[in-house]
């Protein structure tokens, strides 16, 4: 049987771990290594980061951020936010990270999933999703659409359909996080991720609203996610990933 992972986000912005509601009021909770460590320590199976604003500003990532991971924490972790080139995952994943989250940089050159798969292989691919419920139309037929830039500006694109595109495309892994659930702590958004679970050939990680241990059992009972990503309440030490593991296994979900 697959365990079930969990996985602490990181959102970085100015060298600082960084968090907010629907990414908007963002403050600062803290250094990105020195959490990475606390997670790692704490039983965390991998660690994803994303520099917030490197897409929006147009600029490059924190690699200097990366490689002092690399340093410190011994399980995979993935990093994204301002990747828009085959040269920008080289030197991400050589600076150490397993993974590379791609998101605004997809959506604008849809070649950069399939010319990364081939050059590093589909594990290292990550496609990562900003999704906000909107009214069905003829363009937006499930009722999610993409959205770019932080979550700042939509696309117009269905987020099933661009799901299922990322795959055939070469994605190894779809990351789906709801603007209308992040920082929320109101419950991980269960229709969205299941229909893209159920949808595609290749692991889906739920993201935006967990804020309970509770919550984590939800979105793996009621849905095919193979991931959940937690931020703030992990950030608040309001539980911890060894509280959301326990809960876990009470439930018959297999973890590690």
């Amino acid at each position: 049987m697959l365990t079930k992972r969990i996985i602490p986000c990181l959102d970085v912005k100015d060298g600082k771990v960084t968090k907010g509601i629907r990414f908007q009021g963002n403050v600062d909770v803290g250094d990105p290594v020195e959490l990475a460590k606390f997670y790692y320590e704490e039983g965390a199976d991998e660690i994803v980061f994303y520099d917030i604003t490197a897409s929006n500003e147009k600029r490059d990532i924190f690699i200097d951020v990366v490689q002092r991971v690399a340093e410190n924490i011994f399980i995979p972790f993935t990093v994204g936010g301002g990747i828009r080139t085959l040269d920008d995952m080289r030197k991400v994943l050589l600076a150490g990270a397993e993974k590379v989250s791609i998101d605004s940089g997809a959506v604008r050159n849809s070649e950069l999933i399939s010319q990364g798969a081939r050059a590093f292989g589909a594990q290292c691919i990550l496609l990562s999703m900003q999704v906000l419920k909107v009214p069905t139309s003829k363009q937006i037929k499930s009722g999610y659409e993409v959205y770019i830039d932080g979550g700042r500006k939509p696309t117009g694109i269905d987020a099933l359909e661009w799901a299922i595109a990322g795959v055939d495309r070469g994605a190894g892994e779809i990351c789906v996080n709801s603007i209308d659930g992040d920082g929320t702590k109101d419950g991980f958004e269960l229709d969205l991720t299941r229909m893209i679970a159920e949808s595609v050939t290749v692991p889906v990680i739920a993201s935006g609203g967990g804020g309970s241990p509770e919550h984590v059992v939800d979105v793996f009972k009621k849905t095919p996610a193979e991931a959940a990503i937690l931020a703030s309440v992990l950030h608040n030490r309001e539980y911890s990933v060894r509280d959301i593991k326990s809960k876990m296994k009470s439930a018959n979900i297999a973890t590690r």
